[in-house]
């Protein structure tokens, strides 16, 4: 089945699916999204929560054309690579067939975003060959956060850390095809509608991408929300954040500016449906989801 499409404009956005993510993942990625305060949120269930109120989660890339220029944001988890977490360990799926199905072969990407340098957003960066890790989309420019790079060039890395550096940054860099990019406050175009804004605190450099075409708008989030429990509760906090509080402020600031607007929110780590709209529930908020059409391409209220 084609993975789901939402259009804004002339703007197409495909959703690349790569794998869901086993159910104890959310319990530690985000420890305080206890079985109670799910359950507090009957509207995440059935698509972003279990019956057992543990929640579902999803590893995949958004994939669209700006501009003339063929754009993947992020590259999830990647095939065959030594991983310390069992679930991404020597992962084995058809993720590039998805892509090329969509009509984004490999060779055909121009730009790969890496909305942040996490092990599950930079896997499909190479693949292996004749022996080595090699950039996967040889014609991209893959761009990451100047803050962000500066941040883990500058700190000890764990073994786990210097693996996924190793096998799915560096073979990146060392064949001269990694870009640093400045990203301030008001954010920066990197496409005819396709702008980086900071939303740091998961990592320092971590950027959401927002689109816009058409008078439509869409952001994808990157991990400064995990799921859409983190609506009803923005304070909670997943245990990878660099800086949690830091996090938690970004999210709300972001929720807040989202809040009734008519922007369509692409979570990356948020099952099926993946997209809504944000709106007030008391004192959060919650996702209204919109579901993509692979066929028409136009994004249909449920």
């Amino acid at each position: 089945m084609p993975d789901p499409i939402w259009t804004l404009g002339d703007l197409t956005v495909h959703r690349i699916d790569e794998t869901e993510l086993p159910p104890e993942t959310g319990p530690w990625l985000l420890p305080g999204a206890t079985p109670d305060v799910v359950a507090a949120a009957p509207w995440l269930r059935p698509d972003f929560a279990r019956p057992d109120h543990r929640l579902r989660l999803a590893s995949h890339s958004f994939a669209l054309r700006a501009g003339g220029l063929r754009i993947l944001v992020d590259t999830g988890i990647g095939n065959g690579k030594d991983r310390a977490n069992p679930a991404w360990h020597h992962l084995d799926t058809d993720y590039l067939t998805r892509l090329e199905q969509a009509g984004f072969p490999p060779d055909s990407i121009d730009l790969v975003v890496l909305t942040h340098l996490h092990t599950d957003h930079v896997g499909w960066n190479t693949r292996y060959r004749d022996g080595a890790w090699v950039p996967t989309f040889p014609h991209a420019r893959y761009l990451v956060a100047r803050e962000e790079w500066a941040y883990w060039s500058g700190v000890e890395l764990d073994a786990a850390r210097r693996q996924m550096f190793s096998d799915s940054v560096h073979p990146v860099r060392d064949h001269g095809l990694l870009d640093q990019v400045d990203v301030p406050a008001t954010g920066t175009e990197i496409a005819p509608g396709v702008t980086l804004v900071p939303t740091p605190g998961h990592t320092p450099g971590q950027v959401a991408v927002r689109l816009t075409d058409g008078g439509r708008s869409a952001l994808i989030t990157g991990d400064c929300i995990h799921h859409p429990v983190q609506l009803n509760r923005p304070g909670l906090a997943s245990c990878v954040d660099i800086d949690p509080d830091l996090a938690v402020r970004t999210r709300r600031d972001l929720l807040a500016s989202l809040a009734g607007s008519d922007t369509l929110v692409l979570g990356s780590h948020f099952p099926p449906p993946t997209a809504g709209v944000v709106r007030r529930d008391g004192s959060g908020y919650r996702l209204v989801a919109v579901s993509g059409n692979p066929r028409a391409g136009a994004g249909q209220r449920q």
